[in-house]
């Protein structure tokens, strides 16, 4: 595909290094010179200096043959205006990344569709709502639901005391019991591997597990895991992602957020009227003990600055907070936080990335998510008759190395994958697949 990205900052950086990886042929604008030269050092993409709302620009870009055209830019406004214009010069579909929440509400989408604008992305309500998703499955570091919940991937990471420490997968698959849930992955010092049979888990351990309803309580007794309700929060950082986090939250929660600056205290206080708002430094020690934070369920910090971030959730967890969440938009950090023992890492990269990738795939894929701490990605296919992947046992049919089939959605019911699944027309299938194997699964599902 070709594909025009405008906006070199970090979400279009990192989208630009995502998707050249995938061989996409990459056009990156932006008008800081500095910022293109340093991309275009590191990637194998074409760089254009300029506004992304210039026709010229847009025509030298060779906007006419894009497949795809995104705009990430910091303004919103400059996202809209490009890419109306791209779309009225050619360009076959269109995202824009927005900053008001209002535009996503379904009686202005034709209003969008009709400009020329066929997806807007809104990073920050996504991250909110990954927040309030994880919070709900207190026991996981991260939660991914297909078809509506009929299948979920859940990223657990494991304590020595758990049950399967030291066990192989062979041991735990062939015990009396059949288990509604399937290991599809382990990331092990840095490195992600498919499981086979004679893998054995170690403590510290992260491990993917693609599991149904029926299979969950098994999963969280077997990964050492319990659930466990969720009634205080506290919420370090009033950005979007913490404003719009504490107005879902605050409906069923005792909900406590903390703001450095007064002015947005105040008028956050006025927006969020199910939620105590209290000015004040989240780095002070006394202060946060004095607001209670020993007695919070979970602890969510979502301020502009990963150190702070990191080093909050570190302190919430030593005083016995049970489910902490960070954003960490700097990808470095990420290993480094999740080693400190923070229960779960946002980053707003990875989740627009996640969602805008779905768009470079065919038609046959119905999701894809872009998994935080791992280079591994889980896509949920839809299958075609007469697909390679229908004419024989998962086992026989030659699926790549590194990937795994995890489960299979059929009609109305969903069920755990093995060696002698035979995969039928219209299955929706989630596969776990490390990057060598990605470009490859296409040619099985359609």
């Amino acid at each position: 595909m070709r594909i025009i990205v405008a906006g070199a900052g970090a979400v279009g950086s990192h989208l630009a290094k995502m998707l050249s990886q995938e061989n996409h042929d990459i056009v990156l604008i932006d008008p800081d010179e500095d910022k293109l030269r340093q991309v275009g050092a590191n990637l194998d993409v074409l760089t254009r200096v300029g506004s992304a709302t210039s026709i010229s620009m847009l025509m030298d870009a060779d906007i006419k043959r894009a497949d795809l055209f995104i705009t990430v830019a910091t303004s919103e406004e400059t996202n809209i205006t490009a890419a109306i214009l791209g779309k009225k010069l050619g360009a076959k579909k269109t995202i824009a990344r927005i900053d008001n929440q209002e535009y996503l509400y379904a009686k202005y989408k034709d209003h969008f569709t009709s400009l020329g604008i066929d997806y807007l992305i809104y990073p920050e309500k996504i991250a909110s709502r990954e927040i309030v998703g994880l919070l709900e499955q207190s026991g996981s570091r991260d939660v991914v639901d297909f078809s509506g919940g009929k299948l979920t991937l859940y990223a657990i990471k494991l304590d020595e005391n758990a049950p399967l420490i030291h066990k192989t997968l062979e041991e735990i698959t062939t015990d009396s019991k059949k288990h509604e849930f399937n290991a599809v992955a382990i990331t092990r010092d840095g490195n992600t591997i498919i499981p086979r049979g004679t893998d054995k888990f170690l403590p510290d351990d992260l491990v993917y597990v693609i599991s149904n309803q029926a299979g969950v309580d098994d999963l969280m007794q077997y990964s050492g895991k319990e659930s466990y309700a969720i009634r205080n929060i506290m919420i370090l950082g009033g950005s979007r992602v913490g404003m719009l986090t504490a107005k879902e939250l605050g409906n069923h929660h005792n909900v406590k957020l903390i703001e450095i600056d007064r002015e947005k205290s105040y008028r956050l206080s006025n927006m969020l009227n199910n939620t105590l708002v209290i000015n004040g430094d989240g780095r002070d020690m006394n202060l946060m003990l004095e607001e209670g934070l020993k007695n919070m369920d979970a602890f969510i910090s979502v301020t502009g600055d990963s150190e702070t971030n990191i080093l909050s959730c570190v302190l919430a967890k030593n005083m016995g907070v049970k489910k902490t969440i960070a954003e960490v938009e700097n990808l470095d950090y990420i290993a480094l936080a999740e080693n400190l023992g923070i229960d779960t890492i946002i980053n707003k990269k990875l989740i627009t990335a996640s969602r805008i990738f779905r768009f470079t795939t065919s038609e046959d894929v119905a999701a894809v998510k872009c998994l935080t701490g791992t280079d591994a990605e889980v896509l949920e296919f839809v299958v075609k008759p007469d697909s390679k992947i229908t004419l024989a046992p998962l086992n026989q049919v030659g699926l790549p190395k590194d990937s795994i089939v995890g489960g299979i959605i059929r009609g109305d019911t969903s069920f755990i994958a093995n060696g002698y699944t035979l995969v039928k027309p219209d299955d929706r299938v989630v596969v776990f697949a490390l990057p060598s194997a990605i470009n490859k699964l296409g040619k099985f599902f359609n």
